[in-house]
């Protein structure tokens, strides 16, 4: 049986004055925010404070004997959540496993989003690509910032869609089935390239100080480029007679690389695919549901929230990237993508004018409810 408003410690004669509010239940009063109490006449500060936090006691109270009635106890009601929690599991496993029977054998077709676990090697043996952290443990290239960032996970690839793995890789994954293991052997020319004598450049050290914001060149060291509004990123390969040798091809230019593959999931569900359209631009896993996301679909619209806490970073090259994404490989769904940006109106300090009325408000108010407590 639910608690009656005026049986609440401390509300007497002020029930009628919070029903008028809106404010008829004991569930309501709890919840309502003290600025919006002190609002109503004979309510001051202290006995706002005080109401609300009777009404949450009371609440608490009627939810005890309640318990007591019925015998449940909160240990019953964890159990009851781990089987829930268990049950949903289960749905989902049951699922995935039907999923994988009607997919098993099939032939991936041109514009599947799939799954790929890779491992990938250099000539020389050595690891470079993995997609588990397991895996990345074993061959001692695990790396916790990595870790954080998803990079030892499956790659996200539309079939037969470059831009998503090399043009070696593109072609083997055409030509394979869901749940297939393979090993192939990519040439330079359709991996990372060959190496290209014109992409070496030499540097003055002291230009190169300039350009390296006045540190001295590190063999090895990783060194961006600024070109006419474009960044070249090259690594320093030596030093020699004065002069920074910076090697502009990519690391592994000029090596076969050799790979093995399996196709481990097709990404059917519309929401599924955004998810992994945000990851693939960098977005951290974790941070992926604070993103709130309306689709629109009468009007072929993606609208994007984005969080207070990614408000202040310089996400234009994400978004961007993001809407030329959706806007290609999901044309049918997609036209236009808004990314929405809300900044809270942050409350000012009052003035000591202010502050003084508002302590003269609730003196007068505490008075008032004094008196009628007399009367």
């Amino acid at each position: 049986m639910s608690i009656k408003l005026e049986n609440v410690k401390g509300i007497g004669k002020k029930a009628k004055t919070l029903k008028e509010a809106g404010i008829d239940t004991v569930e309501k009063l709890a919840e309502v925010k003290l600025e919006d109490l002190i609002e109503l006449k004979g309510i001051g500060n202290t006995t706002a404070q005080k109401m609300i936090d009777n009404a949450k006691e009371a609440l608490q109270q009627e939810s005890g004997e309640n318990e007591a009635e019925t015998g449940e106890k909160p240990e019953q009601e964890e159990s009851i959540k781990e089987a829930e929690e268990e049950k949903k599991i289960q749905e989902e496993i049951k699922r995935l496993e039907e999923k994988k029977a009607r997919l098993q054998g099939k032939k991936v077709e041109e514009g599947d989003f799939v799954l790929v676990k890779v491992t990938a090697r250099t000539q020389k043996g050595k690891i470079f690509r993995v997609s588990t952290e397991e895996d990345a443990k074993k061959a001692g290239i695990f790396d916790e910032k990595k870790a954080q960032q998803g990079y030892f996970t499956p790659e996200f690839v539309i079939v037969g869609k470059l831009g998503f793995v090399n043009e070696g890789l593109t072609e083997t994954f055409k030509e394979m089935n869901y749940f297939e293991k393979k090993s192939v052997r990519i040439p330079p020319t359709k991996a990372f390239g060959k190496r290209d004598p014109q992409k070496i450049e030499r540097i003055g050290i002291a230009k190169f100080r300039k350009l390296n914001e006045g540190k001295n060149p590190e063999i090895g060291q990783d060194f961006v480029k600024q070109t006419q509004g474009q960044s070249q990123r090259g690594t320093v390969t030596n030093v020699l007679q004065g002069r920074v040798i910076v090697d502009y091809n990519h690391p592994l230019a000029g090596q076969s690389i050799d790979y093995n593959l399996e196709i481990i999931n097709k990404i059917e569900d519309f929401d599924e695919k955004i998810e992994y359209f945000m990851l693939n631009k960098g977005i951290p896993k974790e941070n992926i549901s604070e993103f709130k996301i309306n689709y629109i679909k009468k009007e072929k619209t993606l609208e994007i929230i984005v969080p207070k806490m990614f408000l202040f970073q310089n996400l234009t090259y994400i978004k961007f990237g993001l809407a030329m994404d959706f806007q290609t490989h999901l044309s049918e769904e997609i036209d236009d993508v808004k990314f929405i940006e809300i900044y809270e109106k942050i409350p000012l300090s009052p003035t000591p004018s202010e502050s003084v009325m508002q302590k003269v408000e609730e003196y007068n108010k505490e008075k008032e409810e004094k008196d009628e407590v007399k009367e």
